[in-house]
C-alpha cells in the first residue's frame, strides 16, 4: 500500500524520477518554460517539459454579512470571461501575505481587518510547478481600485449560496475558485477552522 501524501521521503524513492539535466524552451515576459531530462525509476531516460511559476495567492474576501468579492476577468488562452475570487502572482522576494493584502486592493479596491491562511493548492500539476496558497479575508473597508496597465476586471459580490450553485451547473470552472468554494462551504459547516489574524 502506498504512503500517505506527506509521508517519508525514503517510501517515494520507488516512484521518483531524477532530473540529469534542463534545457530552457522559452523565457518570455509571464512564462519560463524548460524541458528537463530525467531518469525514470526504472534507469530508463525521459523528458519532462513544464512551466516554472513564482507562485500565486487567491482570496475569499468575505462582507461582515457574508457576501463574498468576486471578479469576471477576459482570460485569453480560452478567449471568454471568468468568474473567479481575487487572486494575483508573486513578485520576487514577496511574501504570501503581503502579496494577499496588495492583490486584493489592487484588484477590488479592498483592504481587510483579518487574514486566515486556508491552505496551498496545485492547479496544473501535470506541466507547472505553480502554487497557490488560498487566504480568506474578513472585515473588509472599500476604497479605491488599483489595476495595473492593461488590467480589465469586474468585481461582483456574490453570497455562498450563489457561488456554490455557480460550482455546480458549470458557471465556474476556475480550479482556484472552485478549491475556495469547498473551503468556504466547511467553513460555514463547521468542518474546518480558520486561524483569523489582524
Amino acid at each position: 500500500m502506498a504512503e500517505a501524501p506527506g509521508g517519508p521521503a525514503d517510501a517515494d524513492r520507488h516512484l521518483a524520477e531524477t532530473t540529469v539535466g534542463r534545457e530552457e524552451l522559452l523565457r518570455g515576459h509571464f512564462l519560463h518554460v524548460v524541458r528537463d531530462h530525467v531518469r525514470l525509476p526504472d534507469g530508463a531516460p525521459a523528458t519532462r517539459e513544464y512551466v516554472l511559476h513564482p507562485g500565486a495567492v487567491a482570496i475569499v474576501a468575505l462582507h461582515d454579512d457574508g457576501r463574498l468579492v468576486l471578479e469576471r476577468q477576459w482570460r485569453h488562452p480560452l478567449r471568454r470571461v471568468f468568474l473567479e475570487i481575487p487572486a494575483g502572482k508573486l513578485d520576487a522576494g514577496e511574501g504570501s501575505l503581503a502579496c494577499a493584502r496588495r492583490e486584493l486592493l489592487e484588484e477590488t479596491g479592498y483592504t481587510a481587518r483579518e487574514w486566515a491562511f486556508a491552505g496551498t493548492l496545485h492547479p496544473v500539476i501535470a506541466y507547472a510547478d505553480e502554487h497557490i496558497d488560498l487566504w480568506f479575508a474578513r472585515g473588509l473597508t472599500r476604497g479605491a481600485q488599483r489595476l495595473d496597465a492593461g488590467e480589465f476586471l469586474e468585481v461582483l459580490e456574490a453570497t455562498p449560496t450563489q457561488l456554490l450553485g455557480w460550482c455546480r451547473d458549470g458557471t465556474v470552472t476556475d480550479a482556484k475558485t472552485l478549491m475556495a468554494a469547498l473551503w468556504l462551504q466547511n467553513v460555514l459547516a463547521g468542518a474546518w477552522e480558520l486561524d483569523w489574524r489582524r
